[in-house]
């Protein structure tokens, strides 16, 4: 009996996930970037010269599932254990497992170790001889970066490849194939599935296969169960099953500018409650994370602006909290700068500033540098005048002196961009800009 087999011998009593695990590569759903007709791992199935590797992936990107088909399709000896329940006396065992089968049927061992960056050092360099000699083709599984987790010697010896948690086309046909399957899937029970109840799964399993047909499963079970009445998988059936509400929201339609523009305003008329409102309507939707905090930090320059330099800071901050956590924890820190947007002092002055810069750019085109402020490394351009004139800020009290830097054409009115208000910050930027002109007035009555 073979993997395969084994792993169809009892369908009914195992879990929708397992029981659709693709068998072959051309059952493979995604990864496009890893598995493409011309791509260096299809190719080494092809030629049969596959090397060892480790797969770095969130949970439910396929890790597992590649590995038992890369097995088959090389016809390996698969043998799989888990670095949490394993250490080196089993690795020990397994080598001398391949050794006798390479001996006596020159077959090769494919070894696959879950949660790989689990191992200590003394366990990771039990391995290496043997992936150096090719006796074992190793097959690493991890969800955390192996450059901090896996030794050097190991990691030298083996090819890194990134798994991608799966888009959302793929895990909606992943969906639609295990409804579908009759041998594997829930194709038996004739039942069908409403596009919201899809979506819904879709957007809450977050790339993550595994979740999406767990949910899928328990979704199909409920309709079921409601008889000749129920035979569709509504959204209702879905919401039951992974108890969360499945809140009207598209991710490319109406609804989510809806709901971005309601945060957005919600933060430009300083309303806190309802700007942390509108946030968490759309985390739960299942938007991205990412996105929401790219749109705090447009905010924090387009609507705060210097009235509070610190809010771009906060931004960033959180979209890297964000990062360095993910959900649910990082969710607080997009809160917490959302807060922080919503109750800081605003100002507009510097996004209408540089549009206005942009206009007066596509109006007047490449006005030349003024000699005084250009760069004069050469003799020629010392002879031509480059930097002559310049005054040196740091040689006069306050380091300031009074002189031109735009071009000649838009000095004056025209060379007015930037207006601070009175409110936070700028209040200050704009007493110092104020104070500056006023110099430059006393320096022009006086020459």
């Amino acid at each position: 009996m073979d993997l395969f087999d084994q792993q169809s011998a009892s369908n009914d009593n195992r879990p929708l996930a397992d029981r659709m695990r693709p068998r072959s590569l051309d059952e493979y759903v995604g990864q496009e970037h890893l598995l493409g007709a011309d791509s260096l791992l299809r190719r080494a199935v092809q030629e049969d010269r596959l090397f060892s590797v480790i797969f770095w992936g969130p949970p439910g990107s396929g890790k597992t599932t590649l590995a038992r088909i890369l097995a088959g399709e090389t016809k390996s000896h698969f043998v799989s254990f888990s670095a949490v329940l394993s250490g080196v006396k089993e690795i020990r065992a397994v080598v001398d497992e391949a050794a006798e089968l390479w001996r006596l049927h020159r077959r090769r061992t494919l070894l696959f170790v879950d949660e790989i960056h689990r191992f200590n050092k003394a366990q990771q360099d039990a391995f290496l001889p043997h992936v150096e000699s090719g006796l074992i083709t190793l097959i690493g599984a991890t969800t955390e970066n192996p450059s901090f987790e896996v030794i050097s010697p190991l990691l030298s010896r083996m090819r890194v490849l990134v798994l991608k948690p799966f888009t959302e086309e793929d895990l909606a046909r992943i969906l639609r194939n295990a409804v579908a399957d009759s041998e594997r899937g829930l194709g038996g029970l004739r039942l069908e599935i409403e596009p919201e109840a899809l979506n819904q799964i879709v957007w809450s399993a977050d790339g993550d296969a595994r979740t999406a047909l767990n949910s899928l499963e328990a979704a199909a079970s409920l309709a079921d169960k409601a008889g000749d009445a129920g035979r569709k998988i509504t959204r209702a059936f879905v919401e039951q099953a992974i108890q969360k509400k499945a809140l009207q929201y598209d991710k490319s339609g109406e609804e989510h500018y809806n709901l971005i523009s309601a945060l957005h305003k919600s933060l430009r008329g300083s309303d806190p409650d309802a700007a942390l409102y509108w946030l968490g309507r759309m985390l739960k939707a299942g938007e991205d994370p990412l996105y929401l905090a790219r749109r705090l930090v447009r905010f924090a320059s387009e609507d705060v602006g210097n009235a509070d330099p610190r809010a771009l800071t906060v931004a960033i901050d959180a979209m890297q909290a964000y990062h360095f956590l993910g959900s649910p924890e990082g969710d607080l820190a997009l809160a917490q700068a959302t807060v922080y947007l919503a109750t800081a002092p605003k100002s507009n002055a510097l996004y209408v500033g540089y549009g206005q810069v942009n206009a007066t750019i596509e109006k007047t085109g490449t006005l030349p540098v003024p000699l005084h402020i250009r760069n004069a490394p050469t003799k020629l351009m010392k002879e031509l005048d480059y930097g002559r004139g310049y005054r040196y800020a740091h040689d006069f009290a306050d380091a300031y002196v009074p002189q031109e830097y735009l071009p000649d054409e838009l000095r004056g009115k025209g060379g007015r961009f930037y207006r601070p208000t009175e409110r936070g910050y700028e209040k200050t930027i704009k007493e110092r800009m104020e104070y500056w002109r006023r110099l430059r007035k006393d320096r022009g009555r006086k020459s």
